[in-house]
């Protein structure tokens, strides 16, 4: 069976990195949407909900570019039933949380050495929503514990110096350097840099994407 082509709505080079890891041909949809935390929004729904914001803006950046290219109107587009067969858009959002506040990505070196501060010596929450729009919308969300060990202000000011955390929630790549600071994680190492993989592809498999066929 031909692979459906499958989009990735992500900004994030990791996400487009991990999803290349396992050999999934895709193209990349830049969609922009809020990412801000409803009151009272739980963590795991408030990355679920981003995620599934994000595979919607895909799917209607899609429906733009189609109309665009054709001009001739919407009654040519498909609906979404018989459009979901002809594609598949995965969104994806990740929230690092940390004594029941999410942290973001730092705003500034100091901003960044308060995140840090904050994560030593403690276990961290770090949530990743997938959602992927297809003939109809599949979510799921992965929850990882990650531990830090007690880092010296020195450590600190050292590992923000290499600017590895400047884009990432939490001040910190798992897959970098930071990687010296975790005593323990329990649960998705790639969900940690911001796509859980075998989520990602039991999602793809239930959408008809065979990963492994594929190859």
């Amino acid at each position: 069976m031909k692979q459906l082509p499958v989009y990735l709505a992500s900004q994030s080079p990791r996400r487009r990195e991990l999803l290349a890891q396992i050999g999934v041909r895709f193209d990349v949809l830049d969609v922009l949407v809020p990412e801000e935390r409803q009151p009272g929004e739980a963590p795991s729904d408030y990355v679920q909900r981003v995620a599934t914001d994000k595979a919607q803006a895909g799917i209607a950046l899609l429906e733009k570019n189609y109309l665009e290219a054709n001009k001739t109107g919407l009654s040519n587009w498909q609906s979404t039933e018989k459009r979901a067969t002809i594609e598949l858009v995965i969104g994806a959002d990740t929230a690092v949380v940390c004594d029941g506040q999410i942290l973001g990505k730092p705003e500034s070196a100091e901003h960044a050495e308060l995140i840090l501060s904050q994560l030593s010596a403690k276990t961290h929450e770090v949530y990743t929503g997938v959602a992927i729009y297809g003939s109809r919308i599949l979510t799921v969300t992965s929850r990882t514990l990650v531990t830090f060990k007690r880092l010296s202000t020195q450590e600190i000011k050292g590992y923000i110096a290499t600017n590895e955390g400047v884009d990432k929630a939490g001040s910190y790549a798992v897959q970098g350097l930071a990687a010296i600071f975790i005593e323990n994680l329990q649960g998705s190492y790639s969900g940690v840099m911001g796509l859980p993989l075998y989520e990602t592809a039991c999602l793809l498999a239930q959408s008809g994407v065979d990963v492994l066929s594929a190859q």
